[in-house]
Formats: structure tokens, sequence, C-alpha cells
């Protein structure tokens, strides 16, 4: 997974927008795969809030709440760039769903660490509060928690976003001079 980004932070923290401006900056295709689900009005808006700052800009769109793993087996070539947009709810999606989260998040694993190309992955960091109070929300929590933890180990690059500023939690290592 070295050529893996992983982007985290809070709601409204900027997350999408930084995931969206290292995808375009790198010069390969950019490929959206969401994860959310039109489940109401205000999640309807958003989702057409993002489509709209992507629209003629070279992105190609693909939605997969459930089978993030397929679609990244399906959409991944070694010259394009996915964005994936977003962990949490993906994983809200399956659990949701009733599938075996922990499964699922295996196959995702395997997916991004064999992708060609490269890979942005943006999630909402979901620790940082208070410990919920019913049994769905803390196991949600902590498999957001296991997530993050594995991809952090394997990504390249690791951002928290704050206030719309990314801070560098780990970075690729400095190229090399000639010799």
């Amino acid at each position: 997974m070295a050529r893996a980004a992983l982007i985290l932070g809070g709601a409204r923290s900027g997350k999408s927008r930084r995931g969206e401006e290292m995808a375009l900056s790198c010069g390969l295709a950019p490929v959206h795969i969401a994860t959310a689900e039109a489940r109401d009005d205000e999640m309807r808006e958003r989702i057409a809030r993002h489509k709209a700052r992507r629209r003629g800009r070279g992105w190609r769109e693909v939605e997969a709440p459930l089978d993030l793993a397929g679609a990244i087996r399906a959409e991944a070539a070694a010259d394009r760039i996915l964005l994936v947009d977003c962990l949490t709810l993906w994983l809200a999606n399956t659990m949701l769903a009733g599938r075996d989260a922990g499964a699922e998040a295996a196959a995702l694993r395997r997916a991004i660490g064999d992708a060609p190309g490269r890979i942005v992955l943006v999630s909402s960091e979901v620790g940082l509060g208070i410990v919920p109070e019913n049994a769905l929300a803390r196991r949600f929590r902590d498999l957001a928690g296991e997530l993050h933890r594995d991809l952090a180990r394997e990504a390249e690059t690791v951002l928290f976003m704050v206030a719309g500023l990314p801070l560098a939690v780990k970075a690729p290592p400095p190229a090399r001079p000639p010799d």
C-alpha cells in the first residue's frame, strides 16, 4: 500500500477537498469512488455539492456503497488515481446491511494493497469524542479505529485535517539525491 494516502479528520474539516486536490495534482486520470447513500434530503444535497465541485474536471464517478473492494479492483490502474470518499460511510453501510464488517475490512485492505496506481482514502476520525452510549455505536467507533490504524500503518502518507489545514502524521521518505 506504499502508493496510498489516508486523510482523516472531523466533520467539515476539509478532508474531501484535500483528497480531490491531491488526486488532481498527480497527473493521473482521477476516479472518484463514492460510498455515500442518499437516504434523506440533506445527504442528497451534500452529495450534489461534492459532485458539482468535481464536474468538468475530468473525474470518472463510481458509486460503491457496499462493494468497495470490488470497485477498487475494477477501477485501479497504473494510469489512474482513485479517491475513495468515505471509509466511515462505507463501514456504516456495511454494518447496517448486516455484513461481517471485519471480513469486509480485510477484503478492502487486500484490494488496496494489490491495486496498481495510486489511491487516496478519505475517512472521518470518530474516536476522539465521548464514548457512545450504545453497543452498535461503540462497535462502529472501534471498527473505524482499527481500520484507520491498519491502513495508516501501510499507507505512504497520512494526513489529519483540522479546520481545513493538513497536519502530516506520516509523510513519504524524502527522495534520495542521485549518487
